[in-house]
């Protein structure tokens, strides 16, 4: 895909952060419609009117996607509203940063798995017939973490959210090619901490720096026009994996903390803020 020229892009979290970034791209690409979910109802007017003088085609819903009902009845509408989507960025997430102990059953674990795990795939299943029945060249870009790929203290609701998010999407990509859907791409993406309010408070693990959000963007949007199956960034990521899965877990347990200081990077997380 060399241009989201003419395609419908839908986005969560795109009221502000990496999701209003997407947004940009793909009024700047001129996208046939660009479709903003948010919970932000502000945000997403402010975001809307920016996009619209910019001189895109928006359409914008006022969506929790924590609720398979909410998911479910604006799905339908944005249907409804301009047809079939092309291209899908499931980008809104949230973290709890803090021991498992201190975690509310209801408005961290519950809500955290909600948003980052379960959504993702209520709302692929919406649009998902729809791009496989239309035969065009379509997208599902699901934004997970480097934390679904490695454990770590004060993070262990968020980890295992974003384990079960890489294991679905990458599981979707293969029945895709399986099924002989080569048309739709599904691109999983993993990244280390990123310079959000998210993530505020965080510190970078040895040779691992903070990435900025453009930067990140800027490369998930060349990884989704490559139809790529995987994204990690940065290439430590990818060092920490093989390490993990060929060590002794004890011998990891003491590089993670002692030489990479991946075990005490949320020592003084403060954030917590939707991306």
């Amino acid at each position: 895909m060399e241009t989201v020229a003419g395609k419908k892009i839908l986005i969560t979290g795109a009221a502000m952060g990496m999701g209003k970034l997407y947004a940009e791209l793909a009024v700047r690409e001129k996208a046939g419609a660009v479709v903003l979910w948010d919970i932000n109802q502000a945000a997403l007017d402010e975001t809307v009117a920016e996009l619209k003088a910019a001189g895109g085609t928006v359409f914008s819903y006022l969506v929790d996607v924590s609720s398979l009902e909410d998911i479910e009845k604006n799905a339908a509408q944005v249907q409804r509203d301009i047809g079939d989507i092309d291209l899908l960025f499931n980008n809104a997430g949230i973290i709890r940063g803090k021991y498992f102990w201190d975690h509310d059953n209801r408005r961290d674990i519950w809500l955290t798995m909600a948003v980052n795990s379960l959504a993702i795939m209520y709302i692929a299943r919406a649009f998902l017939p729809a791009m496989i029945t239309g035969g065009r060249q379509s997208r599902i870009i699901n934004i997970a973490s480097a934390a679904g790929t490695v454990s770590n203290p004060r993070m262990s609701v968020y980890c295992a959210s974003k384990w079960a998010a890489i294991g679905w999407s990458d599981s979707l990509r293969l029945e895709l090619e399986q099924a002989g859907h080569k048309h739709v791409k599904v691109t999983t993406v993993m990244p280390s901490y990123i310079s959000t309010g998210m993530f505020e408070g965080v510190k970078a693990p040895l040779m691992t720096p903070i990435l900025t959000p453009q930067v990140v963007v800027d490369k998930v949007w060349a990884a989704m026009k490559a139809g790529k199956p995987q994204l990690t960034l940065p290439w430590t990521v990818r060092l920490a994996m093989l390490s993990r899965g060929l060590l002794p877990l004890k011998l990891w347990d003491l590089i993670a903390d002692k030489i990479f200081h991946i075990y005490s990077s949320m020592e003084h997380f403060k954030g917590g803020r939707p991306t």
